[in-house]
């Protein structure tokens, strides 16, 4: 195969420099960039701030520690399965089954765990009980890849099929009672764990490392290349402003019980996803299916086997997610919400920067936008507010998202950056 292909967005006119810009030239492309429409993620770093400012001066409780700690933990399965959204999302496709997938997954790994009881469970040990729940996902999302490629059918239709489909599955899981409690006592404690004070700080430590770590060997490879790279100043100034935040997160959650440990296994999965969509060949391949299938297909890219391999993804983080959410209320039952999930889901790929046009993403777009959702629920449900004004909130956030994007998009188009 190739590895020729085409760069998921053409070379903005605006960049023309090549190697380190001085801090000076960065500052003035950065604002061309904005006037232009490639706002990045100041929208919802801006709508993060309105967002806590606004129920923080509704309830002093929005930013007390104990609420803090039961965000991280609330919003742990959403964030998961908004990351399988990115990866479909970044080659202009949806997937719409995640919902249902995440609660049959979810499903085969509790009646794997459960003692045998009048007919339903296994009593397997955990760990085989959470890859029976992983195998389950990863499956279901290679039959959707597989059936969309080999047909040619819209992702639509076909994730469409599978968010009825997997529903009847569900509900046979279930069998009559319509609810299975989570028995295991490991499992339940996966998100009723909390780190020591120090491991906290530790933790915080060598993700901050981490990041450094990754942002000065792509410096160094971007100049090795001669390609455009931001000046230190700004690298040295996003890894202050990760730290503040880690720390002073790690902080509040210390002042309850501590950071969450699916907070920590949340952020791990971040890490490696991030990698592979930032760091490797297929991350690239991905960018470019999203950007021009024609263009990737004409240079050596397999598309369809692109295209597959994100389902697959999808498939598997629904089921982490579905599994997450499971054990976090200790059942799986026939109320799993999963229409709301699905809606949830996408629309914090969305929110958080995501392209629904394909071609333009980032796997934090998928943690930041599940913090904007979640956040907006948790300040509603202090404020005591109904689940039908919290379905229009979220509406309109997802809308004005999508209208940014659409806005962002044309103008991009017309000043010749996208």
């Amino acid at each position: 195969m190739s590895t020729n292909f085409p760069d998921a967005k053409p070379k903005s006119r605006l960049l023309d420099s090549q190697g380190q810009q001085s801090l000076n030239a960065y500052l003035t492309n950065w604002l061309q960039r904005i006037r232009a429409g490639d706002l990045g993620i100041l929208p919802t770093v801006l709508g993060l701030i309105i967002i806590t400012i606004i129920f923080q001066s509704l309830n002093s409780n929005f930013l007390a520690p104990i609420n803090i700690v039961n965000l991280m933990v609330q919003m742990a399965g959403l964030t998961v399965i908004a990351y399988g959204a990115v990866f479909v999302l970044l080659i202009g496709e949806i997937d719409l089954s995640v919902g249902y997938v995440s609660a049959v997954s979810a499903a085969s790994m509790v009646i794997l765990s459960v003692p045998e009881t009048a007919g339903i469970g296994f009593g397997l040990p955990w760990y085989i009980a959470i890859a029976g729940g992983l195998i389950t996902g990863l499956l279901i999302g290679l039959l959707h890849g597989v059936i969309i490629t080999s047909f040619q059918l819209p992702a639509f239709v076909v994730t469409l099929a599978g968010f009825l489909f997997w529903n009847g599955v569900l509900l046979i899981e279930l069998g009559n009672g319509g609810t299975i409690r989570l028995q295991d006592d490991i499992l339940r404690s996966f998100t009723r764990s909390f780190l020591p004070e120090l491991w906290g700080y530790i933790v915080a430590g060598l993700f901050i490392g981490g990041y450094a770590l990754f942002q000065f060997r792509k410096r160094q490879v971007r100049l090795k290349n001669n390609l455009t790279t931001s000046p230190p100043t700004i690298l040295f100034l996003q890894i202050a402003v990760l730290a503040i935040i880690s720390l002073v997160t790690v902080y509040y959650a210390n002042l309850n019980r501590g950071v969450p440990s699916v907070a920590v296994f949340v952020i791990l999965l971040f890490v490696v996803l991030t990698y592979v969509v930032d760091g490797t060949r297929y991350g690239r391949y991905l960018l470019a299916v999203g950007g021009n299938k024609e263009a990737a297909r004409r240079a050596g890219i397999s598309v369809e086997l692109i295209r597959t391999s994100v389902f697959v993804i999808s498939g598997l983080m629904a089921a982490i997610g579905g599994m997450i959410l499971s054990i976090r209320l200790g059942s799986v039952s026939t109320s799993f919400d999963a229409g709301s999930l699905l809606l949830n889901a996408i629309a914090a790929a969305v929110i958080g920067g995501t392209s629904l046009f394909g071609g333009r993403g980032k796997i934090y777009s998928a943690l930041l936008g599940a913090l904007i959702i979640s956040a907006v629920d948790n300040g509603m449900g202090l404020l005591g507010l109904s689940s039908g004004v919290k379905f229009i909130v979220t509406g309109l956030v997802l809308l004005s998202a999508v209208v940014l994007d659409s806005f962002s998009r044309r103008r991009q188009q017309q000043s010749g950056i996208a």
